[in-house]
């Protein structure tokens, strides 16, 4: 591995950053890229140096959108009595391909992780606080990962939003797989943990 170029170690580097790339798949990609056209190179380098900008997050809730607003925010078709907390903006597309689900979303930037850097102010309560103002939410239906981290920040959510006693939270049924990501959850499996959601 130390004989290879400097500026292919760096470019290793940067494509193990992604997540499930090991050093083997990473080197893989990297040989794939030297043999590309420049041209290919030079619109890809292009597309990912603007990707920021031209795919931002809505300001209100999160979501992806090339737009000020995103279509969540701007449909009025949507079911403003509920709210469904999420971690990353994918796994909003894993809830609308179930078709079960109508109302808002919010994302949180980070699942807590202490050990990682990742503390409650991070979580940006003031602004869930200020969905539940503006909207008339009923239900919070917390979507988190199967994981440590997403069990983790849910339970700091719930003490928190149990202050309100308007409010039902509930989270997605336990039939997920302990462990799995939402984007890797097929339809099906996640519809039934959608209805079958539980009063958390």
């Amino acid at each position: 591995m130390e004989k290879l170029p400097a500026d292919l170690l760096a470019l290793i580097s940067y494509l193990k950053k992604l997540p499930g790339v090991g050093i083997r798949t990473a080197e893989r990609f990297a040989f794939e890229f030297l043999g590309w056209p420049k041209e290919d190179l030079e619109a890809f380098s292009e597309l990912l140096k603007n990707a920021p900008e031209k795919v931002p997050s809505c300001p209100i809730c999160g979501c992806l959108t090339d737009r000020t607003k995103c279509s969540f925010c701007e449909s009025g078709a949507r079911d403003t009595e509920q709210l469904c907390i999420i971690s990353s903006p994918r796994d909003v597309f894993a809830i609308e391909a179930t078709r079960c689900y109508r109302g808002l979303y919010h994302v949180i930037e980070h699942l807590l992780s202490p050990l990682d850097g990742r503390h409650a102010s991070m979580l940006r309560l003031d602004r869930i606080e200020d969905r539940i103002e503006k909207h008339p939410i009923r239900e919070v239906i917390i979507a988190f990962d199967s994981t440590l981290e997403g069990d983790t920040t849910a339970l700091f959510l719930k003490k928190h939003l149990i202050a309100r006693p308007e409010l039902k939270v509930s989270r997605l049924a336990f039939g997920l797989p302990v462990g799995s990501s939402l984007e890797y959850i097929d339809g099906g499996t996640l519809t039934r943990a959608l209805a079958g959601r539980q009063i958390f």
